[in-house]
């Protein structure tokens, strides 16, 4: 077991440590539109409100992707199952590969916003950007929710230890 000290500051590296035992589910965020999108891997995706459906986000301002979420002003977010594993590693940016061609080797679907839904996400929500709060090096992207898809196996693609599991519900 470790601890910091009460007095002292939190080091970036235990930081990382501890948030790295907080289990988080892996969702790709996709924003723009044809030649012009991008999209990287958040495990930071939670409710805000069921009335009405918003959801928010925590996306690194450094990405490539931020600008083209606040250029377009809508975002997909796509929780992915396990099938999904090579999807999340390409969208990390694993490889060098970045912008469209991330969108390489599966299929998208769009439905209000423009933005690209993954076909067979465990759960897809098209949303339009009512707001983004920086702090820290990140902005809270926060979304009005304009449709969804399913597709419930019972699987789930989580964060853990540093690194993508399965999780699988018998």
């Amino acid at each position: 077991m470790s601890t910091a000290s009460g007095g002292d500051a939190v080091s970036v590296a235990d930081f990382r440590a501890a948030m790295r035992l907080v289990v988080g589910n892996v969702s790709v965020i996709t924003a723009g539109i044809g030649e012009d999108r991008s999209g990287l891997v958040v495990i930071s995706v939670v409710s805000l409100s069921a009335e009405p459906p918003k959801v928010i986000a925590c996306v690194n301002r450094s990405s490539s992707t931020w600008p083209v979420i606040e250029r377009y002003r809508h975002f997909g977010i796509n929780s992915l199952g396990p099938q999904h594993q090579h999807l999340a590693e390409r969208f990390s940016g694993f490889g060098g590969i970045k912008g469209k061609d991330r969108y390489e080797g599966a299929e998208w679907v769009t439905l209000k916003t423009g933005a690209a839904l993954l076909s067979d996400a465990v759960a897809a929500f098209d949303c339009s950007l009512d707001e983004m709060i920086d702090r820290g090096t990140h902005s809270i992207i926060i979304g009005s929710v304009e449709a969804v898809r399913t597709h419930d196996s019972g699987q789930a693609l989580i964060y853990w230890r540093g690194g993508y599991r399965p999780l699988n519900v018998e």
